[in-house]
């Protein structure tokens, strides 16, 4: 079984893994074989959002965990940063997903880092970005090396869950191609607008969205397992 943490979008971005193996142990310790893997880390991204001052919403529970991997399903399902909003929209509504749910859940870039190799094209050969900006990131991407240099997808607020992501797409500061995409006179503009000036509608509809897309096809019931070790099947 070959993981899907070495599929092109997740390969030496994705990290954290550690984080869900100490709670996954402190779980078994007080209920062993109960809780799967697929909860926590749902329950983990909520509690993560309500941490960094974002809205708290209800986790639908009973997930259970896949006994294998989808490598090649990761390398064609997840939009890479370079696609464009219409390959965005495709993508998400193939898992029943509106245009409003994908511009609600892509606000989750208020807060992260992006390598240098994901927005170099971006900052040195695309028109639709602050031209401060982009001079800026070029001191810490240069055009060849320091592919895994970071720099934050929201400018001002990168550890803070605000609406501050929707604000720098207005004055063209998304980091990535794919997310000045949101902003670049497309069906996206007028939500992107409406966040910009109201964090409130934006977190309340956030919650609903990660309600939404958690509940994509689960494995329930007798499907799949609960696994030991999230690391791997049993």
């Amino acid at each position: 079984m070959k993981g899907e943490k070495t599929a092109k979008p997740n390969n030496g971005s994705l990290r954290g893994f550690d984080v869900i193996d100490r709670i996954k142990a402190e779980v078994e310790k007080i209920c062993p074989g109960v809780v799967s893997c697929a909860d926590i880390i749902t329950i983990t991204a909520r509690d993560s959002v309500v941490a960094l001052g974002g809205p708290y919403w209800t986790v639908l529970l009973g997930r259970r965990d896949s006994k294998t991997a989808n490598f090649s399903g990761a390398n064609s399902d997840i939009p890479a940063p370079t696609l464009n909003l219409t390959n965005f929209t495709t993508s998400f509504a193939n898992k029943g997903l509106s245009v409003s749910d994908l511009v609600t859940l892509y606000g989750a870039h208020t807060v992260g880092q992006a390598r240098c190799t994901n927005f170099r094209a971006r900052i040195y050969n695309e028109t639709n970005i602050d031209p401060s900006y982009a001079r800026a990131l070029r001191v810490n991407c240069p055009v060849n090396g320091g592919d895994n240099n970071l720099a934050p997808l929201d400018t001002a607020t990168p550890t803070i869950f605000d609406n501050h992501f929707y604000v720098d797409l207005i004055v063209k500061k998304g980091l990535l191609h794919s997310d000045q995409e949101f902003f670049n006179g497309g069906i996206a503009d007028s939500q992107i607008k409406a966040y910009s000036f109201n964090p409130k509608a934006f977190t309340e509809e956030f919650g609903k969205a990660m309600i939404k897309m958690a509940n994509i096809n689960p494995l329930t019931g007798t499907k799949g397992q609960i696994r030991l070790n999230c690391r791997k099947a049993n």
